[in-house]
C-alpha cells in the first residue's frame, strides 16, 4: 500500500484502539513496527493477522500477490524482534517464519477464512511467507489514559471480537461443521476472557473493595457473575473442541455468551468506570 495510505490507516487504528473503516472495515488488524533491514529505523505497517493460540499470532507476507515480498518482510528477516499494536495492547515480540508443512498448514487455515489469501498465492510465483509473532513475555501495555479507560477499551475487544466470530460463523453456513480457524478463533476468546476476569477477581476487585467499602456488594455480584461466564467459556470450549462440531451449535453458544457477557459488562462499566476514569494507568490484571 503506498505510505500515504498506510498512514491514514495508522492514526485511524490507533485513534479508535484497532477499529478502522473503508478498505479493511471489519478486518482483523494489527500495527507492526519492524526495524529496517538497512536503515535501522523503525517502520509501521497495517497487517492483517489470525490467531494461533498460545500466545501467538499469525500474519502472512502477500503484498496482495505482488512479485517480491514485502518490505517489513525483509526486516523481520533481519531484525526478529518486532512491535505488535493491537489497538488496545501493544508488546513486543519475536518473529518466526514458518517452514514447509507447519506454513502450509497455516497458509490452509488462513485460506479457509478468507479465499483472498488463495487469489494473492496464484497471482504469484513465490510461496507467500507465513510469519508468528509471538509475544515477549511480559506486562502489555494498554492504550488508555486511565483506570476506567482501561477497562473499558478491553470490553469493547471482548465485544468486537465475539461479534466478528459470530459473523464468521453465520456467513461460513451454520449447515456444515466448523472451520479450524474459527475453532482457534473460539478457543483463544475464551482464553482471553479468562485470564481478563481472573485478573479482575485477583487484583482489581480486591483493591477497589478495600478502598471502597460500600463497593462490596457490587464486587460480588461481579465475582459470581464472573463464575456463570466462566461456565458458559467450558460450555463453548467443550463444543469447539468436539472434531464433529455443528456451526449452529456452536453459534448458539456463542451468542448465549455474548448476551450473558453484555449485561455483565454493562454492570461494571455502570458501576466501577466512573470511579476508575480519574485514576491514570492501566488497571491490575489488564
Amino acid at each position: 500500500m503506498p505510505n500515504d495510505f498506510n498512514q491514514q490507516v495508522i492514526e485511524e487504528f490507533r485513534a479508535n484502539h484497532g477499529r478502522v473503516g473503508g478498505w479493511f472495515e471489519g478486518a482483523r488488524l494489527v500495527l507492526l513496527t519492524t526495524t529496517g533491514a538497512r536503515s535501522g529505523a523503525p517502520h509501521t505497517t497495517p497487517v492483517g493477522y489470525f490467531a494461533d493460540g498460545d500466545g501467538r499470532i499469525l500474519v502472512i507476507a502477500s503484498a496482495a500477490g505482488a512479485p517480491r515480498h514485502p518490505a517489513w518482510y525483509h526486516n523481520l528477516l533481519a531484525h526478529p524482534r518486532v512491535t505488535v499494536e493491537t489497538g488496545v495492547f501493544t508488546y513486543e515480540a519475536d518473529a518466526t517464519v514458518l517452514r514447509g508443512e507447519e506454513r502450509d498448514r497455516a497458509f490452509a487455515r488462513a485460506v479457509e477464512s478468507d479465499p483472498a489469501w488463495a487469489d494473492y498465492q496464484a497471482k504469484t510465483s513465490r510461496v507467500i511467507p507465513v510469519v508468528a509473532l509471538t509475544e515477549v513475555p511480559g506486562p502489555p501495555r494498554i492504550n488508555a489514559s486511565s483506570l476506567g479507560e482501561s477497562i473499558r477499551v478491553v470490553h469493547d475487544m471482548f465485544r468486537r471480537e465475539l461479534g466478528l466470530i459470530a459473523k464468521e460463523i453465520a456467513e461460513s453456513g451454520t449447515a456444515t461443521g466448523l472451520g479450524t480457524q474459527l475453532r482457534v478463533n473460539c478457543l483463544t476468546v475464551c482464553q482471553g476472557l479468562h485470564h481478563h476476569h481472573t485478573g479482575e477477581d485477583t487484583m482489581l476487585f480486591p483493591m477497589l473493595a478495600d478502598r471502597h467499602p460500600g463497593l462490596v456488594p457490587v464486587m460480588d455480584r461481579l465475582k459470581q457473575e464472573h463464575v456463570q461466564i466462566a461456565a458458559l467459556l467450558a460450555d463453548l470450549q467443550k463444543v469447539v473442541s468436539d472434531d464433529q462440531a455443528d456451526a449452529r451449535h456452536v453459534l448458539a453458544e456463542v451468542e448465549r455468551l455474548t448476551s450473558e457477557l453484555e449485561a455483565h459488562l454493562v454492570y461494571e462499566e455502570e458501576h466501577l468506570l466512573p470511579l476508575l476514569d480519574g485514576v491514570a494507568g492501566a488497571a491490575p490484571g489488564e
